[in-house]
This record gives C-alpha cells, structure tokens and sequence, in this order.
C-alpha cells in the first residue's frame, strides 16, 4: 500500500461504502453502468485530496466523507462523458461504459451522477464548498469543450494547452483540496495554500499522464497507448518534439494530429524518444509536484500533511 493510502484508510472505506449506496436508483441501468466504472478501480486520488485536506486542517466531524463522495462521482461523471466525445475503448483495464452499454445510456447515467453529486452538496449545506464545487463544474465543462475544438490541431502551444489541463484535470484537484480546507473552517491562509497545492497536483498528475500515453505500458495503465495521437490530441510531448525534432519529423507528427493517424504511433514513438520530449515532460510535472509540496508550508505538521506531500511525489513519479 502506497504510505498515504494508510493515513487515509479508514476515511475511503466510508468513501467506498457511501459511492455504492449513492449509486442505488430504482432505474435498473443507471446502478448497473455507475457500478461498473467505480468498481473498476481507479486511484481516488481526488477524494484523498479531499479527505487529507479536511484532516490536515484538523476537521473531526463526518462530512468529509461526503464531501470526497461528491467529488468522485463528479470526477466519475466526466470520465463516462469523456469516452463517449472520445470514443475510447478502455478505461481502467476494462471496456469502457460506452463500448459496453452504448453512448446513450452513458451520456445519461454521467448526468445522473452529477445530478448526485449535488443532491450530496446539499447535504453538507456549506455554501462556500457548494460555490467552488458548482464553478468547478462548469470550468472542467469549458476545458473539455475547448480540448474537443483543439483535436486535429497541431499549431498549439504550450500556453493554450497548460490552459486546457488546468480546467479539465487541475481544477477538480484543486477544489477537493480548497473544499476540504472550507468544510474544516481553516483561515484564509491555509485555504489558499491547499487550492495551490491542489492546483499543482493537478497538473502534475496530468502531465505525467500525457507522458505516459507515449512512454508507458498499456497493461499497466488499464488503456491503450497512443489514444492521444488517435484522436488528434496536441499534448505536452509532442508539442516539445514539434519545437525540437528535424523538419521532416516535425512534418510527420502535424499531419498524424492533423489526420489522427494512430497508424503512425511507432513512428511517433520514435521522434518523441529521439528529442527527450517525454524527459521534458516529466521534468515539468516534477517542478509542479515540488510547488505543490511547499504550497503546503502554511499548514503544521501532522501525519495528513506528510500524506500530501508523499501524493505530490507519487503523482510525478508513478507509472501507472
């Protein structure tokens, strides 16, 4: 077990047991897809955030637990829409929802669990938890609308896509760590620090996952390799390998984005080898993880701030 795993233990169990009674619905479909993607796993590293975050700013009521609750299911929620837009087949080892039960009933049984995850809101009925959760929403929304327009783009910068990563995957980390720190009642200060080190963790959590979709092993990650390139997404790796590579490969790697030639993957694979562009990538994510590891100066020393840390360092450095 990873060590903030175990600091967190018995906090997830009530997490994982809260997930599956939150799943019930009358509708027999809507329990059986939602079940099916929550217990394929996954790392829950955002309700850990949530419940470390809490802990951390010593909270010692219940409600964390509703709170790491809602933020699964909103994270789980835009993974069922995520492989409908991009048609994925695998997710977490496993044939995605969409390929299993079709598009319809996933895009459906997603807006069941964002409509759940608001119902839980109300329950806590912390107002300030309930303005973040509601603006993160709608920001992870205007991320993945602006990543679908980017597909088949190959003149993005890295500018317009940290922006993109920001609000589609750091944004969601970021509100599980400031909403933690809300729910405990922390001051201002301390706030602040976690909705820094959330938003850090975020970006480096996706950045090694961009890494990974061109250096990683496919039986690991649970998903296949070179989705990114398939669907025409310009990530970090080849955005360096662009700036770096010789003209002709340079030319090689538009017209795969341009066309989504998951075709040219082993060719891809190559240049991005050739120019250190995963080696880029992963120093960048590792700048992040160290921001966010002295974002949480602010905060006194405790076994749930030393988790935190030890997840900023686990997020930078896995390979799964």
């Amino acid at each position: 077990m990873l060590p903030f795993l175990d600091v967190v233990k018995s906090d997830m169990e009530a997490v994982n047991q809260l997930i599956i009674t939150e799943l019930n619905s009358d509708v027999g479909l809507v329990e059986e897809i939602g079940t099916y993607l929550i217990t394929a796993g996954g790392k829950r590293l955002r309700p850990i955030v949530a419940l470390l975050s809490a802990r951390a700013c010593g909270y010692d009521s219940d409600q964390h637990v509703l709170l790491a609750t809602v933020i699964e299911l909103i994270h789980t929620a835009t993974l069922l829409h995520d492989d409908v837009v991009d048609t994925s087949e695998l997710r977490r080892g496993r044939h995605t929802a969409n390929n299993q039960y079709g598009n319809a009933a996933t895009v459906l049984v997603g807006d069941f669990l964002y409509s759940r995850a608001f119902q839980l809101m109300v329950r806590i009925g912390n107002m300030a938890v309930m303005r973040v959760l509601a603006d993160t929403t709608n920001t992870i929304s205007e991320g993945e609308v602006q990543q679908l327009l980017n597909a088949g783009n190959a003149q993005l910068d890295e500018p317009g896509y940290t922006e993109v990563i920001r609000k589609k995957t750091a944004e969601l980390f970021q509100a599980a760590a400031q909403t933690g720190a809300l729910l405990a009642g922390a001051d201002t200060t301390v706030v602040t620090a976690l909705q820094n080190y959330g938003h850090h963790l975020g970006m480096a959590f996706q950045l090694v996952d961009d890494a990974l979709d061109y250096g990683g092993d496919a039986g690991q990650l649970g998903k296949n390799i070179g989705d990114d390139l398939a669907e025409g997404k310009l990530t970090l790796p080849l955005i360096h390998a662009l700036r770096t590579a010789p003209h002709a490969d340079a030319t090689l790697i538009r017209d795969a984005i341009a066309n989504r030639q998951g075709a040219a993957l082993p060719e891809v694979l190559r240049i991005v080898g050739a120019c250190g562009a995963l080696d880029y990538t992963l120093t960048v994510a590792r700048q992040q993880a160290g921001r966010a590891r002295a974002a949480l100066a602010p905060l006194p020393a405790s076994p749930q701030q030393q988790a935190l840390c030890e997840l900023a360092e686990f997020a930078a450095h896995r390979d799964f």
